[in-house]
C-alpha cells in the first residue's frame, strides 16, 4: 500500500531524539495507522523506552462501589437503567467492605485502587461516604482513583483534600463520534469535569473505548483530543469494546486485534509520558495479542477478576504472562 505524503513525513523523524509533539492533527495521527505494522510498534518502543522502563508494569484494581441504576444512555454500558442487561443494582458500598477489598488487591500486587460507581454524578450525602473510603484506602500505602461521573462546586476540591490520586473521566471516542455513543450529557460535559480535576490538583485518568463502529478516525480523532489537551492525562485507559447484551452496542462488528495493538502504539507515540492501560476486553486477549500490547507501548493493566461488571483474566494468570515475558509490576 502506497503511504500517504503525512505518513512518509512522520516515519522519516528520528524518532530516539524527536521532542514530543505539541500538537496533532488529525491527518498526522490517521498517518501513524497507516506505517506498517512492525516499523510502527518498533517506533512506539523505542518513544516508550525514553521515558519508561520497557519491562515494567503499573497493576491497578478496579471496583464497583455502587453498581447499575445509571440514568445515562452511554450505549456500550451494562449499568444504564434504560437497558435490560440482566444487571442486578447494588447500593453504595460500606466503608469497611471497600477498604477490605483493597487490601486484598494489595496483597496482589497492585499498587493503585480504583474506586468506579454508577451515577451522573455524585450527590452530597454520597460524597461523605466516597471520601472516607479514598481516605482509608490512600492510609494502606496504595494510590487512590474513583470514577463518579460529573462533579460539580467544590467536589473536586474535597476528593483532593481527602487524598484522591487520580481521577478517571473518559472522553470515550472522538468528538464528531460522541453523539452517536451517548445523548444525555455532552463531551463538553466530561471536559469541564476534567478541567474542574486539574484545577484541583488531581491527576488525570482519561482514555475511550475503541471497537464501537468508530473507524480509523474516530480512533485517531480520540487520540488527538486527549494529547493535546493543555497537559495530556497521566493516564489514558484504552478499552476494547466489551459488547454487552441488552445494549445498542450488543453486536457491534469485533475491532481486528491488529487494529487495537496500532491504536495502543498511536498513544504511546504521541503521549510519550502518559501510563498506556490495557483495561476492558482484555479477558478476550490472548496472551500473544497482549505481549504485542506491552511492546507497543501500554505500561498499565487492570489486575483482578472483575473489572465494574465485566470479566477480566485472573490474578494468577496475569502472574504467569508477567514470568514469562519478564515484566515486572510498578
Amino acid at each position: 500500500m502506497t503511504m500517504t505524503s503525512a505518513c512518509r513525513d512522520i516515519e522519516t523523524q528520528p524518532a530516539a531524539n524527536a521532542a514530543p509533539r505539541r500538537k496533532w492533527s488529525i491527518a498526522e495521527a490517521e498517518a501513524l495507522f497507516e506505517i506498517p505494522f512492525m516499523d510502527l510498534v518498533f517506533r512506539a518502543q523505542q518513544v516508550h523506552r525514553e521515558t519508561f522502563d520497557a519491562n515494567a508494569v503499573q497493576r491497578s484494581t478496579l471496583l464497583s462501589i455502587k453498581t447499575g441504576g445509571c440514568s445515562e444512555d452511554c450505549s456500550y454500558c451494562s449499568q444504564s437503567a434504560r437497558y435490560k442487561t440482566g444487571l442486578d443494582r447494588q447500593q453504595l458500598m460500606a466503608v469497611a467492605d471497600v477498604v477490605e477489598k483493597a487490601k486484598a488487591a494489595k496483597a496482589k500486587g497492585s499498587s493503585r485502587f480504583c474506586m468506579g460507581a454508577a451515577w451522573k454524578g455524585p450527590k452530597e450525602r454520597e460524597m461523605e461516604t466516597v471520601l472516607a473510603m479514598v481516605r482509608e484506602v490512600k492510609a494502606l500505602g496504595m494510590e487512590t482513583c474513583v470514577t463518579l461521573g460529573m462533579l460539580k462546586g467544590d467536589q473536586a476540591q474535597q476528593l483532593k483534600e481527602a487524598g484522591l490520586d487520580y481521577y478517571n473521566h473518559n472522553v470515550d471516542t472522538a468528538p464528531e463520534y460522541y453523539d452517536k455513543v451517548i445523548t444525555t450529557h455532552t463531551l463538553a460535559d466530561r471536559l469541564d469535569t476534567l478541567d474542574q480535576v486539574r484545577t484541583a490538583g488531581i491527576n488525570v485518568c482519561s482514555g475511550g473505548i475503541i471497537g464501537m463502529g468508530e473507524g480509523r478516525s474516530g480512533r485517531a480523532g480520540l487520540l488527538v483530543q486527549l494529547a493535546n489537551m493543555d497537559r495530556p492525562p497521566e493516564s489514558v485507559p484504552i478499552n476494547n469494546l466489551v459488547a454487552i447484551p441488552g445494549t445498542p452496542l450488543a453486536d457491534a462488528e469485533k475491532l481486528d486485534p491488529f487494529e487495537f495493538v496500532r491504536t495502543i502504539a498511536a498513544a504511546r507515540i504521541m503521549m510519550p509520558s502518559s501510563f498506556v492501560r490495557l483495561s476492558a476486553g482484555r479477558e478476550q486477549m490472548s496472551d500473544e495479542m497482549q505481549a504485542l500490547c506491552f511492546m507497543a507501548g501500554a505500561n498499565s493493566i487492570f489486575y483482578g477478576e472483575r473489572l465494574l461488571t465485566t470479566d477480566n483474566p485472573e490474578a494468577d494468570r496475569d502472574e504467569k504472562l508477567f514470568a514469562r515475558l519478564g515484566l515486572h509490576a510498578i
